[in-house]
């Protein structure tokens, strides 16, 4: 896609649908497609969290009985990295649910089964009122000391400012939002500068070795930012 080509358009709103039922996430989906949203679908709490921490859609809408992962788990880890507004689409309809979703941190709460204009003007009436789009404020991984903060654009280890370059702290935040993920150079390479070649490769090395020197208690045997050999590096953390 050329993406100069874009310029000035309008932007499109991202929406993510969570629903343990495959049917009723490519439904809600469709739905949403045909009013001009983009969207992305999870079947599970896990999934959702992993999804809204590297793709910050707009809006999500969440299911609240989900094995393993429930909604209220799912929100609570989500509102942890992100502001993005939440709908709660549940078949528990009582008074009293309704009540604890909002006061929860939903933003509005719709009974299943709904009607499909409803539900596509209680997503147009929420994204009006949010008017910021949903970003990452705070990624903490306590287990290694490792604090980034996107709107101040610092990075922390151990409470201790690490003083990090622009480009030390894009890499550095890509690595986090793949965190336990191997994050391949030319990922790397493509994210941050657009393109991949034998000169951003050794501009990758560098400034890993930099970060290293700045994150790690000994940048020769590092334990935060790992090697993958011939692929990239990961940013190891507890899950």
């Amino acid at each position: 896609m050329d993406l100069d080509s874009l310029v000035g358009a309008p932007s499109r709103k991202r929406v993510m649908v969570v629903d343990d039922d495959p049917d009723t996430v490519f439904l809600v989906k469709l739905l949403l497609r045909r009013q001009g949203y983009d969207v992305l679908g999870a079947l599970g709490g896990m999934e959702a969290v992993k999804k809204c921490a590297s793709l910050a859609p707009d809006l999500v809408l969440l299911d609240l009985m989900m094995p393993g992962m429930d909604g209220w788990e799912t929100m609570r880890d989500m509102r942890q990295f992100s502001n993005a507004p939440v709908i709660i689409v549940s078949a528990k309809g009582t008074k009293d649910d309704v009540i604890q979703g909002l006061q929860s941190g939903a933003d509005d709460y719709i009974t299943k089964p709904f009607h499909d204009g409803e539900l596509l003007a209680r997503v147009q009436n929420v994204l009006r009122r949010n008017v910021q789009t949903a970003v990452m404020h705070r990624m903490i991984f306590s287990d290694v000391g490792l604090t980034i903060d996107h709107d101040t654009k610092t990075v922390t280890i151990n409470g201790s400012d690490a003083r990090l370059t622009q480009r030390e702290f894009e890499i550095c935040a890509l690595l986090a939002r793949h965190a336990n993920e191997t994050v391949t150079h030319e990922t790397i390479g493509a994210e941050i500068w657009g393109e991949y070649n034998s000169d951003v490769h050794n501009r990758i090395r560098y400034l890993i070795y930099l970060l290293r020197r700045k994150l790690e208690k000994d940048y020769r045997n590092p334990h935060i930012i790992l090697t993958r050999d011939g692929l990239g590096y990961m940013l190891r953390t507890k899950p």
